[in-house]
């Protein structure tokens, strides 16, 4: 199918089916539009749109997002996971501000040199901000590219990530070009669905390869399966006279990179010995509640949380240091990853 009929079919579906109330559709400003792609990597639409909207009224324009505290960033991201990507979009805000003046860059170049973003995210700011002609490859996108072509593996190998740039090249229009970004979008997320597609709703059935084969859920070709290998931690939830909570940052690289947790024990290491030695203070144990798991893309992590109390001052707890003592009810804006916060939330619930 020629580039134009491909576009013009996608097109008059967008106008008649496209999605046009997300939140970041009232005002697409680059900023808008940066902030709504990064949270939309490896997160649902439904699950971005309240986090995106209490991220914009906080941070409602890159001067004040680069004014603000790692921690007040983070805190706005708690939940929404891959904390490295309000991390990146925290330091490239302020290379925007010192660098650029405050003004979003309108090259892709210049914009790929920005920590955080990629070739399919800098495509899809400024073809839905500026209505530049540059393609992009979200999950939307591949899927339904591989579709239309019955293009066999996994996305995430060189060569079919390849074939589906090529492709994706081809069909972007020169006219149009933001309606049409959102409406591939739209189209993969509304209709060319993971599972169970809409194929009689597709503006592309007539002529999709994957459809006339029957087998539509078959392309993409999924990600290699291999079993997540399960890490186990203990989580010190130490608590002292007045009911607050000792906090560690993590460091900046890794998991929860930057967030506030509880300090952790290894999961043969004694509680008490651990604590002398770790944080320099006695420590009575009060009790080990059940293991909780969370899941991250490469593993499994089981956290046994451990209730201690104690009557000493742990070392290096003081202001602008790596600990804390923190109340669990406390409205401060710091970041914690959903198990920390879920935590905290039940040691308040019982006080």
């Amino acid at each position: 199918m020629s580039q134009g009929k491909f576009s013009q079919r996608v097109l008059a579906w967008f106008d008649r089916h496209g999605r046009s109330d997300l939140p970041w559709q009232a005002d697409p400003t680059p900023y808008r539009v940066w902030v709504s792609e990064i949270m939309l990597q490896q997160t649902q639409v439904a699950t971005v749109i309240p986090y995106y909207e209490r991220f914009m009224a906080r941070f409602p324009d890159v001067e004040c997002l680069a004014a603000a505290e790692q921690d007040q960033v983070l805190h706005h991201w708690s939940g929404l996971g891959y904390y490295a990507r309000a991390r990146n979009l925290h330091a490239a805000a302020q290379i925007i501000c010192d660098r650029h003046a405050g003004r979003f860059p309108e090259d892709l170049e210049v914009l790929l040199a920005l920590p955080g973003i990629g070739r399919s995210t800098a495509g899809a700011i400024l073809a839905l901000a500026n209505n530049q002609r540059h393609a992009i490859l979200d999950g939307n996108v591949k899927r339904v590219l591989a579709r239309f072509h019955a293009l066999e593996g996994w996305p995430g190998q060189a060569a079919v990530q390849k074939a589906l740039w090529l492709l994706a090249e081809q069909y972007t229009p020169v006219t149009k070009v933001a309606a049409y970004t959102q409406a591939m979008m739209d189209l993969g997320a509304t209709v060319c669905t993971r599972s169970n597609p809409a194929c009689d709703g597709c503006p592309l059935q007539a002529d999709c390869a994957a459809h006339a084969l029957g087998r539509p859920t078959d392309y993409p070709s999924p990600r290699p399966r291999k079993a997540l290998p399960l890490r186990k931690t203990r989580m010190l939830l130490l608590r002292n006279a007045a009911g607050e909570v000792l906090l560690e940052r993590r460091p900046p690289a890794g998991v929860w990179g930057g967030l506030w947790s509880f300090p952790e024990l290894a999961a043969d290491e004694a509680l008490e010995s651990g604590c002398v030695e770790r944080l320099g203070c006695d420590v009575q144990l009060v009790d080990e509640w059940h293991a909780i798991r969370h899941t991250f893309t490469h593993f499994q992590l089981q956290i046994t949380p451990v209730l201690a109390i104690t009557n000493e001052h742990p070392a290096g707890v003081m202001e602008g240091s790596a600990r804390l003592w923190y109340k669990p009810d406390s409205r401060d804006e710091l970041g914690f990853a959903a198990p920390v916060e879920r935590l905290l939330q039940r040691i308040n619930d019982m006080q």
